[in-house]
């Protein structure tokens, strides 16, 4: 979600946007629950080097 604050904006009316956004986000996402369910046959630093170095 985007929130655009303009210049010059009043305290009153940004406290007001950053409630609405903390009330719509809830909790987020369980990041724990993906954790361990890709097996990897490389080290993963390994394949982000290959992966930057395809570009040379």
């Amino acid at each position: 979600m985007v929130t655009t604050l303009k210049h010059g904006s009043q305290k009153d009316s940004i406290n007001k946007l950053l409630k609405r956004l903390s009330n719509k986000t809830g909790r987020g996402i369980d990041a724990y629950k993906y954790s361990g369910l890709i097996k990897l046959k490389r080290d993963p630093l390994e394949i982000q080097k290959a992966l930057r170095n395809e570009w040379e």
